[in-house]
């Protein structure tokens, strides 16, 4: 039996990604050469939410992208997978950039060192930045965000799914999953 929990419904998430595009526009003065890269799939989501809400606030539109890092991962590379394939549909050129890396759950790190390499491959940014609508704990590499929308602390053998209206059947919200325990 699964044990599943609300932790954040959709005000909480619009609530979240509002106080993250504050706290972008204070720790870089403005918007000025900050671009704004979301990891396939959800992380691209939030990056266009928190560019809207940016446009709300400074009246400036901000560039977004969007990154898909399959064949940067050093856990789990799809069999047959073009290893020439362009991971990045990204309108702008990312050199001397101030790139907001989004993503929605941070676990381990390993998916933000892939994406740190794939843009890395674009050329080389003034800096990179994380931005994540969750952070769960158990890092596996010394990655930490800059933003994030709510720490979770999890047991390793929980999940957090996190469900996004424009995908995910048009309802927002964050989930922790509790897998029961196997009966004897």
């Amino acid at each position: 039996m699964e044990d599943i929990r609300v932790i954040m419904d959709e005000s909480a998430i619009r609530r979240a990604l509002t106080r993250i595009a504050h706290e972008m526009l204070e720790k870089n003065k403005g918007i000025e050469d900050v671009v704004l890269v979301g990891i396939r799939t959800r992380g691209i989501y939030l990056a266009r939410r928190v560019a809207e809400r940016i446009m709300e606030i400074e009246g400036v539109p901000v560039e977004v992208g969007e990154l898909d890092i399959t064949r940067y991962r050093d856990d789990r590379l799809a069999p047959g997978a073009d290893e020439g394939s362009n991971a990045a549909e990204l309108p702008f050129s990312t050199r001397d950039k101030r790139i907001i890396l989004f993503d929605d759950v941070l676990y381990t790190g390993r998916t933000i060192r892939a994406a740190m390499d794939a843009l890395m491959d674009h050329g080389r940014p003034q800096s990179i930045q994380l931005a994540v609508l969750v952070d769960r704990g158990h890092r596996e590499l010394p990655i930490r965000p800059d933003y994030v929308g709510k720490n979770v602390p999890t047991a390793r053998h929980e999940q957090i799914r996190v469900s996004l209206r424009e995908i995910d059947q048009g309802e927002d919200h964050v989930s922790i999953l509790h897998p029961g325990q196997p009966q004897e």
